[in-house]
């Protein structure tokens, strides 16, 4: 499969997810592959004023392309953020309009922005007017029961008007009362073709679709229709699925990647963390436990990696154990280390 060189860098995305997709999760997935666009969890404009800022915006190098997510809805903030996201050496601003949890409605951001279209763009000119760097937008295509394709593309003009490019775009609407956060990912129904509609009566902006994709198939589908495919639970949960991207999506060469290299590779990146910072194993395993997802032995595997009695062990203990082997074996050669896009 040959793919221009230039493929958008929106191609294909893992999503933010609160939780999930911190920089040990975003190691373990560049591990797999090589140009899929991370994301880290949505950081407030309020933990990162108020908090540990630096603490909050770090990430490994080999993650790049990385895109920073943030929460929020006072211009100002924004762009203080979105300064501190370029400086610290983020690929991308994103700004969160899609989440519906009650804890980002309290803060007035998230899927409740929608309601407010003129906000949205003021905080993204004033994001635009102070980062080189992409600043986007992630969205549902409605509110609670709003399902018109006009509410979506009204959403859409206007914010491009204030400069955003980019949009993603969660293909279902957001309740915001009476779901909770799951089943907001789970209950209003999809409708992909308010997004298909979306990139074809606006032409010049770049459109990646999000929500309820599971296979590879599913992503070459969408893709004859979007300019990218973002990736949520089904990365996390099943991570293997990625391994094919580079390939099938990029025109890359097939790699020779097995399960055990990649494991391989954490446990050597477990024992960084813990040098670098204090970073215990358990937190780290906690990411990868879908690696052998759908494999003999797979449960006892799980089981071992997340075994709190065994945080005591080095790392390397575990993954023996974890391999079912009575002796320790010698570090073997890592997997070459992920390199930036």
């Amino acid at each position: 499969m040959q793919i221009n060189q230039q493929a958008s860098p929106w191609r294909l995305s893992v999503a933010p997810m609160m939780g999930w997709t911190d920089r040990h999760c975003r190691y373990f997935h560049r591990l797999l592959t090589r140009h899929t666009l991370l994301y880290t969890e949505m950081l407030t404009t309020g933990a990162l004023i108020h908090g540990n800022a630096a603490q909050h915006l770090r990430f490994n190098e080999e993650e790049h392309l990385v895109a920073l997510q943030l929460g929020g809805s006072e211009p100002a903030d924004l762009a203080r953020c979105a300064v501190m996201g370029e400086q610290r050496g983020y690929d991308e601003i994103n700004l969160n309009c899609g989440c519906p949890s009650e804890r980002v409605l309290r803060g007035a951001f998230g899927a409740c922005l929608m309601n407010e279209v003129a906000l949205v763009a003021d905080c993204v000119k004033a994001m635009v007017d102070v980062v080189d760097i992409p600043v986007t937008v992630k969205h549902r295509i409605g509110i609670d029961k709003i399902e018109s394709y006009d509410f979506a593309a009204n959403f859409v003009g206007t914010v491009a008007e204030a400069g955003c490019k980019v949009f993603i775009v969660h293909a279902r609407n957001a309740w915001l009362k009476g779901l909770s956060p799951k089943e907001n990912r789970e209950i209003p129904p999809l409708r992909y073709d308010i997004v298909y509609r979306l990139k074809r009566e606006f032409p010049h902006l770049t459109f990646a679709i999000n929500g309820g994709i599971k296979t590879n198939a599913e992503i070459a589908e969408h893709l004859q229709h979007v300019d990218g495919v973002m990736v949520g639970r089904e990365a996390y949960h099943n991570p293997w699925l990625m391994v094919d991207w580079d390939a099938q999506f990029y025109g890359d060469a097939p790699r020779e990647l097995s399960r055990e290299a990649v494991e391989e590779a954490m446990v050597a990146y477990m024992e960084r963390a813990h040098g670098e910072d204090g970073v215990g194993w358990y937190s780290v395993a906690s990411h990868m436990l879908g690696l052998r997802n759908g494999l003999k032995g797979a449960r006892r595997w799980r089981q071992v990696w997340s075994d709190h009695h065994l945080k005591p062990e080095p790392p390397r203990e575990v993954w023996r154990l974890a391999q079912h082997r009575p002796e320790p074996l010698p570090l073997a050669a890592l997997p070459h280390a992920p390199t930036p896009v």
